[in-house]
């Protein structure tokens, strides 16, 4: 099949795409030396049809594409959906919606924790995925058929598996479970990270607050510096050598050519002198204005038992709702469940989670249920 490298064959295809129920998308990208994913192939399905459209092709326009994310009428299917949205919000300003995340769905129906796709598609439909082209380099052309067959059968294989899971999302009542979910990736904020708040990408391997307020500088500056020079950030400036300037604090060029973490020379350059300038911004900051360094959380006795009780009750919610244990709560939430009862600010206590799992783990906190072993495993039951 050849790919569409036209915008009136995009435009044709969309047209018809507006008038199915639903569409599954993916997309194949390269970001190995870039900030932003470069959008090498788009795929899309519906019953009906099953596309392949070169985002590469010399004055191709891709608004017919985005017009067809934006249609609400329409529902948009995607599996492990991040990335490629984040593709589709920084080049089209929008998020498709609404959305269907076939891994998310997956979780909510009892398929295990981030199941891949090649696994989902042969217990779903039986069906197998050749993977053979998986790492193929999308920017190259032509592609060959066999690469193209790869790209096509994501969508095609997605428009069984959105038909199954939704199926047994609907027969078990979980459709606002699955709404919940999806209202977090269809918020641009998901996907708009401020530079300001790129420090906490990092480890606080700091230990003083003006250590931690030179991490913040340098990490908000090569935020901004890999945006617009559009190249990761590791090639910018590396994490370790974040830490090591933010211990040292150097204050000009030959202290900063003292450090390990940079290249010989480094400090001649333009990167350097704002590496420099960073480091005075943070020191100019009055000491009483300095960020103090996140402690630890230090949680009341007892919390560990407690937390140990809380991650049986999971297990047993788990096997009782066929849900993963990592859409309910993670080990961080149980510890702070475990310290501040219904305080806790975690999802666990809000929406669907607390219905299957937040109100049991209160009881069980408050003396209101125990647990047993009966009939040869572990139960909860009610205290009078």
């Amino acid at each position: 099949m050849e790919p569409i490298v036209t915008t009136d064959g995009l435009a044709e295809a969309c047209r018809i795409f507006q008038d199915a129920p639903f569409v599954t998308v993916d997309t194949e990208f390269i970001r190995e030396t870039t900030f932003w994913p470069e959008l090498c192939l788009i795929q899309m399905a519906s019953d009906d049809l099953a596309v392949l459209v070169d985002p590469l092709a010399e004055g191709i326009d891709l608004t017919p594409f985005f017009a067809l994310m934006a249609d609400r009428r329409v529902v948009k299917v995607f599996h492990a959906a991040r990335q490629d949205l984040e593709i589709v919000y920084k080049l089209g300003g929008m998020l498709p919606a609404p959305l269907f995340d076939t891994q998310i769905a997956a979780m909510v129906c009892g398929f295990g924790e981030s199941i891949a796709y090649d696994q989902l598609v042969a217990r779903t439909t039986e069906g197998r995925i050749d993977k053979t082209s998986r790492f193929t380099d999308w920017r190259r052309r032509p592609l060959s058929e066999q690469q193209l067959a790869y790209a096509l059968a994501d969508v095609t294989y997605l428009c069984d598996v959105y038909k199954v899971l939704k199926a047994k999302i609907e027969a078990e009542g979980r459709e606002r479970w699955v709404d919940e979910e999806m209202a977090v990736l269809e918020n641009p904020e998901t996907y708009d990270l401020h530079p300001d708040d790129a420090w906490r990408r990092l480890k606080l391997r700091v230990r003083k607050p003006i250590e931690l307020q030179i991490l913040k500088e340098l990490a908000a500056w090569r935020e901004h510096e890999a945006r617009a020079r559009d190249q990761p950030r590791g090639r910018i400036l590396k994490d370790d050598a974040i830490y090591e300037i933010a211990q040292q604090q150097p204050r000009d060029e030959q202290e900063l050519a003292r450090m390990r973490a940079l290249p010989k020379g480094f400090e001649r350059s333009q990167t350097g002198r704002d590496i420099l300038a960073a480091v005075a911004r943070a020191l100019a900051i009055p000491k009483a204005d300095l960020p103090a360094i996140p402690r630890q959380q230090n949680f009341p006795e007892g919390t560990a038992a407690a937390v140990e009780f809380l991650k049986v009750l999971l297990k047993i919610v788990v096997e009782e709702e066929g849900v993963a244990g990592k859409m309910i709560a993670s080990g961080d939430d149980l510890e702070h469940l475990a310290a501040r009862g219904a305080e806790a600010d975690i999802p666990a206590m809000s929406g669907w989670r607390r219905t299957i799992f937040g109100n049991r783990a209160l009881e069980l906190l408050d003396g209101k249920a125990a647990l047993c072993f009966k009939d040869r495993k572990v139960a909860v039951v009610a205290l009078g």
